[in-house]
């Protein structure tokens, strides 16, 4: 009976233990799981790798021609004035020589391509940064709100009790006995709604990070998101932290090295071919031909392909330099506008945590006090319970709404 009774305590206990051995993350560990574990930044790596892989490609020649049949031989049924008309078995070898110039430039037009893979897996990972701030936050901030409403549960519980007491002595009605019943169940649907934001918080970040959905952990609840404006913010610095400003950099450069590699076709080709004939009969010797041939692509009918996707070309290039030089100025205008708002929401939660939820505290503090001194009324204190509990999350409200400007806020300085 012992062994059994032992068992069955560890099995009860290994929920427990499983619970209290969950991780907890903090938001660096979050953002290096993501940055390492993701599948889809994974996929930007390998595309960058398999540029590297063509880019080689691209210098190789095409493979010889070999061919073998007949030469000048006449057809069945035809009179033959000598043996030499007999013609002869002929072998032929043919070889395409690209120009060097133009594949080089082809290859390095290709390789450039695995940068701009490389800055859009930055440009993903800032976005997956931004999601998983915004999630962890809102986490928080749910932690925080079920804290509250546990504890303001903890007053309107005492009420309740104290309602049920006064009851059976005629000093309470059987409404109000309800009334606390019901404002305790909404408190605990409150706390419900919060849970299942953090669950879907849970399984969001799981995701993110390439676990389980059902992985579970915890997060820091002590953690409290700061911002720390830029002292100045100018189109220089922009282009060298964002990620999307570096990769149209790679896109461009690649742009112009693609440019140069049409330009490049202007430069011939070559061809190399060999003739190995046998006669037919031993009148005739055994006989060759060796011939080159070279490409002329600056005939008009020719150069104008390259000329025309050339200039189509530069057009471009220079499209994406306005382009890049519009996204900076309204980069630089957006983040001053998030700066400003940013510190105007922090003084306002300033002013509501310092201020208005301190009185609306005490109001609860004297309202209570009266309450159990039989001097004020239940629907009294429940107003005051009520006003605190509203005000005390919409501070929770706004607070979340702050750190969600400051997830934005490090999105666009480092997109």
């Amino acid at each position: 009976m012992y062994i059994i009774k032992k068992i069955l305590w560890i099995l009860l206990l290994l929920p427990l233990q499983s619970i209290a051995q969950q991780p907890v993350l903090s938001l660096d560990s979050i953002l290096l799981r993501i940055d390492r574990n993701n599948l889809l930044l994974q996929s930007y790596g390998l595309k960058a790798e398999s540029f590297k892989h063509t880019a080689k490609a691209a210098t190789a020649w095409m493979a010889p021609m070999v061919g073998v049949g007949t030469f000048m031989t006449p057809y069945p049924g035809q009179m033959l004035m000598d043996d030499r008309d007999k013609g002869s078995v002929m072998l032929q070898l043919e070889q395409d020589i690209p120009n060097p110039v133009k594949l080089n430039a082809n290859r390095r037009y290709i390789e450039s391509k695995g940068k701009v893979e490389n800055e859009t897996r930055g440009v993903t990972l800032n976005e997956y940064k931004a999601q998983a701030k915004r999630l962890y936050f809102g986490w928080l901030v749910a932690a925080q709100k079920i804290a509250v409403l546990q504890q303001n549960q903890k007053i309107m519980e005492t009420m309740k009790k104290i309602e049920e007491i006064r009851y059976p002595y005629n000093q309470s009605k059987l409404g109000s006995v309800y009334k606390t019943a019901s404002k305790l169940e909404e408190n605990h649907n409150m706390i419900r709604m919060q849970e299942g934001d953090i669950a879907r918080a849970r399984a969001w970040l799981n995701s993110l990070m390439n676990q389980q959905g059902n992985a579970g952990f915890a997060i820091d609840t002590a953690y409290q998101p700061g911002f720390v404006p830029e002292a100045a913010i100018d189109t220089a610095s922009l282009a060298l932290a964002r990620n999307d400003i570096k990769k149209m950099d790679y896109s461009i450069q690649s742009m112009q090295l693609n440019i140069e590699a049409m330009k490049k076709q202007s430069r011939p080709d070559f061809k190399l071919r060999f003739d190995h004939m046998s006669p037919l009969t031993k009148m005739m010797p055994k006989a060759f031909s060796v011939m080159g041939m070279v490409s002329i692509p600056i005939a008009p009918w020719s150069s104008k392909m390259y000329k025309s996707e050339v200039k189509g070309m530069e057009y471009e290039v220079q499209a994406m330099g306005k382009e890049k030089a519009a996204m900076l100025q309204e980069t630089q205008g957006m983040l001053y506008g998030m700066q400003f708002e940013i510190q105007s929401m922090q003084k306002r939660i300033d002013a509501m945590e310092d201020k208005i939820v301190p009185a609306l505290k005490k109001t609860l503090d004297v309202s209570f006090l009266s309450y159990r001194e039989n001097k004020m009324e239940l629907p009294e204190v429940i107003g005051a319970w009520e006003a605190l509990t509203m005000m005390q999350t919409n501070v929770l409200d706004e607070k979340l709404k702050l750190y969600l400007m400051i997830a934005d806020y490090e999105k666009e300085l480092y997109r």
